[in-house]
């Protein structure tokens, strides 16, 4: 909701000044009400930041639309806020050319995110660090492109001049508004063994902030700040974070922050007003400055922050502007066609299991065919001993079938991810995986789930790093910084602390690592190859993403069929636990759900332990949700007898004693006895009910074959969906069918095992 300030009437619209103005003439003397709107002037300040490539409503690595932030999105705000107040500067904090596709631009004549910055009339735009991520030839050529001030006032060319300009003064309506911009220092440690920042010299951001004041004074009205910093200091380093240049500067009236993807609608530091409008477009931070004139004195009156978002709270978005839809269109279809190439085929197996259980990502729990073809990619290509990466997407999927350049992008979403490959010990491999494995919760008795940390979770370096080349298990039972059991290499070898290894990995996270605060705090180690290095792959074709795209192209010639590398098992959680089963089917029905956070915005952060006791709140809001009467659970003491007679009852008013996830029967046979599934027809062979004159058993002497059509299907001990899970087969998988069982579960033979699965997924062959 916007927010108006009760402190002058100059930020209302004018129909509504109209409407005041004739509600309340009996009460005030016009020429008094005409002085009094003279004397006040409101600037009003937008800004955005960390909008990454999104000029379009639409996800370029998916290839889909994506409604939750864009240019085009943002820039129907912005008329919106124009047609209120004409004196209206419009200003970006950085991180606007990199990530979904914006660089396939970069030798292409235009830019689409300078082609929108122009269309949309921004007056100023600072660097961020992801602005060098490709040279100084490649922003030079872009930055041009703007018809704006571009700035960044603490890099230095080596002659001592500024790269870019510090500041730039705006006058609207008489105000001179001087806008100075700075660029985290931290890009010489993210840009460190590239070419990127040759010939230019990064400075202290705090200190030439002063500098750039001073050089103002008497020059402007107000002074605001156009910081690609964060609130805080990043990794514990001083001066990376507009906090301290806040503290430094009280001459500043505000500042609009970034790079660390944060939603601060309001803060004030020192006297300074700040706000960061997030990442990725999804909401513009807005600044009122109003001013007071007295001849040629102006007063700074009053200011007032506030965040415009994409997404209002009835969950809908905003439109996105057509006629700059229509401007970027060819832009559009360029990075779509390019997302649509097909680089491989996809044969054996799906690479991401289905989520067990609603809320809890498979990938992030455990060893997925996708990471272990990432570690692939990465030990091919830097013949390291140990790699570490991560899936930085919880939606990951790749399924049976063509593989595009979008579903790599869209599986590893970090652009510009590398492999950089370092000389470290054992020790420092163990503590870092350590420091991973901290990413989740420890368990207790009793836990059936696995769950985050939820601090980790929200972090902004909230990775959950795999580890391939090595064999290792996470005990969560253990304490945090103890729980890695069982490390040795890939040929069972145990790892020793005094070990040399070669360790590939991303170098912006071995930069967090040994940041202050980090796993590795203080720690140096010597950097033997990067895939960037121009004597390697390049900046481009060095990344994760093209690496994998060459991988599937030139090594395994366009096919590729996933072998599972049982590099990694979590310990320490009941999956065998009778109650588990209850507690998977209740919340995939919606009648229980994952601790979230309380915005909902961060998942599974506490496990489900079915030993604790239960409370009379929790039974009366599941019966309630269950449809069940609460009464009946009286005398029940742990949570896990709660789930199972909860789910009994609830399947037993459904009038379904078996798994309600299953189709439910058309009568009952008894009031008690649900009438049974029939077995699934078969060529030439009417279908055949469990119980009718037909026998359950195939007793021809022809061996019957099921193929699995679910991506994953449990394989279980018994003919029930409360018999523990032995394991689970992907799409595709064959299977001996021995007999049908009551209510269309079929018993199998797999691997010499004989186990049950539920008939609805397979499909019976000839």
């Amino acid at each position: 909701m916007r927010k108006f300030s009760t402190k002058g009437f100059a930020g209302w619209s004018l129909s509504f000044l109209l409407c005041t103005s004739i509600l309340f003439a009996p009460f005030t003397s016009a020429p008094a009400e005409a002085a009094e709107s003279a004397k006040e002037t409101k600037i009003t300040l937008l800004g955005t930041s960390d909008i990454h490539g999104r000029f379009m409503p639409w996800d370029y690595a998916l290839d889909g639309p994506n409604p939750t932030g864009s240019m085009t999105q943002l820039y129907t705000i912005v008329k919106k806020v124009r047609a209120e107040n004409p004196n209206t500067i419009l200003l970006d904090a950085g991180d606007m050319i990199q990530d979904n596709s914006a660089e396939l631009f970069n030798d292409q004549p235009q830019s689409p995110m300078m082609v929108a910055m122009n269309e949309m009339k921004y007056d100023a735009w600072v660097m961020g660090n992801h602005e060098f991520n490709f040279g100084l030839d490649v922003l030079e050529k872009i930055s041009s492109q703007f018809n704006g001030q571009p700035l960044v006032g603490n890099i230095f060319k080596e002659n001592g001049d500024r790269y870019m300009p510090a500041y730039t003064i705006i006058e609207k309506d008489g105000i001179k508004v001087g806008v100075i911009g700075m660029n985290t220092p931290m890009i010489t440690e993210f840009e460190k063994g590239t070419d990127h920042l040759d010939g230019i010299i990064v400075k202290d951001p705090v200190e030439e902030t002063k500098k750039a004041i001073a050089e103002l004074k008497g020059k402007v009205d107000v002074m605001v700040g156009l910081m690609h910093m964060g609130l805080d200091n990043e990794n514990g380093n001083p001066g990376t974070g507009v906090t301290d240049i806040a503290n430094a500067n009280p001459e500043l009236a505000a500042i609009f922050a970034g790079h660390m993807h944060t939603l601060i609608e309001s803060q004030t530091v020192n006297g300074v007003l700040i706000s960061e409008p997030n990442k990725y477009g999804s909401h513009i931070s807005r600044i009122d400055l109003t001013f007071e004139k007295d001849g040629d004195n102006v007063v700074l009156k009053s200011k007032e922050a506030q965040a415009l978002a994409v997404k209002a709270a009835d969950g809908t978005y905003e439109v996105s502007d057509a006629g700059l839809e229509e401007t970027l269109h060819p832009f559009h279809e360029f990075a779509r066609a390019d997302a649509n190439i097909e680089v491989a085929e996809l044969k054996g197996t799906n690479l991401v299991p289905a989520d067990e259980i609603k809320g809890i990502p498979a990938v992030q729990i455990q060893e997925t065919p996708l990471s272990d073809f990432f570690t692939e990619v990465m030990i091919h290509y830097s013949d390291a001993d140990v790699v570490a990466h991560q899936i930085d997407n919880d939606k990951a999927k790749l399924d049976i079938g063509p593989i595009k350049k979008k579903d790599i992008a869209f599986n590893y979403q970090y652009t510009f991810g590398e492999v950089t490959v370092y000389e470290v010990t054992g020790r420092d491999l163990k503590d870092y995986m350590e420091w991973s494995v901290g990413y989740f919760n420890s368990t207790r008795p009793g836990d059936v789930t696995i769950s985050f940390d939820p601090k980790r979770r929200a972090s902004k370096y909230s990775t959950n790093d795999f580890f391939g080349g090595v064999t290792y298990e996470i005990d969560l039972t253990k304490p945090y910084g103890s729980r890695i059991t069982n490390l040795k290499y890939s040929n069972g070898e145990a790892i020793k602390e005094q070990d040399a290894l070669k360790l590939g990995m991303n170098a912006y996270r071995m930069e967090a690592l040994i940041a202050k605060g980090g796993a590795l705090e203080g720690r140096t180690f010597k950097q033997l190859w990067s895939s960037k290095d121009a004597s390697a792959y390049g900046e481009i074709q060095g990344t994760i993403r093209n690496l994998s795209i060459a991988y599937l192209k030139d090594v395994m010639n366009g096919v590729y069929e996933p072998k599972i590398q049982h590099n990694w098992t979590i310990t320490g959680v009941d999956l065998t636990a009778p109650a588990r089963a209850d507690v998977v089917e209740l919340i995939n029905d919606g009648v229980m759900s994952v601790p979230n956070t309380e915005d909902g915005k961060y998942t599974n952060i506490a496990s489900i332990n079915i030993l604790d006791a239960v409370t009379q709140e929790e039974i009366d809001a599941l019966s309630a949700k269950a449809n069940v009467d609460a009464a009946q659970f009286s005398g029940v003491t742990t949570k896990g007898e709660f789930y199972q007679k909860l789910n009994a009852a609830r399947k037993a008013a459904a009038g379904n004693g078996e798994d309600t996830t299953t189709p439910a029967p058309e009568k009952p046979v008894t009031p008690t006895k649900p009438k049974p599934t029939p077995e699934p027809a078969k060529p030439g062979k009417p279908a055949t009910t469990p119980g009718s004159t037909k026998p359950d058993t195939v007793k021809d002497n022809k061996v019957k074959q099921a193929k699995v059509t679910a991506a994953y299907l449990n394989v279980r001990a018994g003919a029930s969906s409360q018999a523990k899970i032995v394991t689970a087969v992907p799409k595709g998988t064959i299977l001996e069918v021995i007999s049908t069982e009551k209510y269309g579960w079929l018993k199998v033979k797999l691997d010499g095992r004989v186990v049950y699965v539920y008939g609805k997924y397979v499909s019976m062959l000839k």
